[in-house]
């Protein structure tokens, strides 16, 4: 599970990671159970990561021929079951793509860094090109702007305060250097310069006994309370697709919390299929392969 990765989070001593990895897991087992059945029992993410891929493919058909998969990092299909299927395929090359607009080591560098050491394994090994990040990608700008916009309707006119919503990370990441929380204030400047709607930036979905960036969205609403906002939309800015963090976390714990507070939360939809996201997705492989000279 995600806890024994030392990339993600460093739990005591290295010998000790996994035995507390198993123990947080075990405690937190019922807890998540319950929340993948108020979304109908489980995530809709591999469905929506396979779509993406398949549109991404469409898109991509234009340009050479392209085969699109997908890997996940803790769950199936992993990097070395697509990396099989591929190489019975005859694919050597390969560029690898993280749905993570935003580069931590956390994410993109434990996904990377596990799927090249799967490659490695393989006989011949494949070749692999990685994107790092793309925070500011203008077509995942236009996407993003678009879904803030389409957001902001469903209040009517009313002013609604622009809320952020960025998945945690340890702060002792930030204090070694991850650039990730500079990469999200980049992505916020953008968009804000095609919407012209400020916003502030929370944390969500902590897990573990370690310190988190803050505010997460409960300290973020009890404030907005406090100055008396009514209307606040909430952005989920590091999330490309549907997940428990939106439709669990978002649309139901959090919009309960507003609603307790006085407060009417709304959630811009996500990225998902939006033509401008899948754009953005077929422009970064088409310049990475340019870059490398495989195009």
């Amino acid at each position: 599970n995600l806890f024994s990765d030392r990339m993600i989070i460093r739990l005591g001593p290295a010998f000790m990671q996994k035995t507390i990895a198993r123990f947080i897991a075990r405690r937190r087992a019922p807890k998540s159970a319950k929340s993948y059945a108020k979304i109908g029992g489980g995530s809709p993410l591999g469905r929506i990561t396979a779509d993406q891929a398949q549109a991404l493919e469409k898109e991509l058909s234009a340009f050479g021929n392209f085969t699109v998969s997908m890997a996940m990092r803790y769950w199936h299909p992993r990097a070395r079951e697509t990396l099989r299927a591929l190489q019975n395929e005859g694919v050597q090359r390969i560029i690898a793509l993280p749905l993570y607009p935003h580069y931590s080591i956390a994410t993109t560098g434990s996904s990377v860094a596990d799927l090249m050491a799967a490659g490695q394994s393989f006989a011949p090994a494949f070749r692999i090109e990685a994107i790092g990040s793309w925070p500011v990608q203008p077509q995942y700008i236009k996407a993003l702007a678009k879904t803030i916009k389409k957001g902001a309707e469903l209040f009517g006119g009313e002013k609604s305060q622009v809320v952020y919503s960025a998945h945690s990370l340890p702060v002792k990441f930030i204090r070694e250097g991850d650039p990730y929380v500079e990469q999200l204030k980049q992505t916020i400047a953008a968009v804000e310069a095609v919407t012209g709607m400020g916003g502030r930036l929370c944390y969500q979905s902590r897990s573990g006994p370690v310190e988190w960036l803050s505010p997460s969205p409960p300290e973020t609403l009890a404030e907005l309370a406090k100055e008396g906002c009514k209307n606040v939309l909430m952005v989920p800015i590091s999330f490309v697709s549907d997940h428990v963090e939106t439709l669990y976390e978002i649309d139901m714990l959090y919009r309960d919390m507003a609603h307790d507070l006085g407060i009417r939360l709304e959630r811009s939809p996500s990225l998902n299929l939006e033509p401008e996201f899948i754009n953005a997705l077929q422009e970064l492989i088409l310049e990475k392969a340019k870059q490398t000279g495989w195009l």
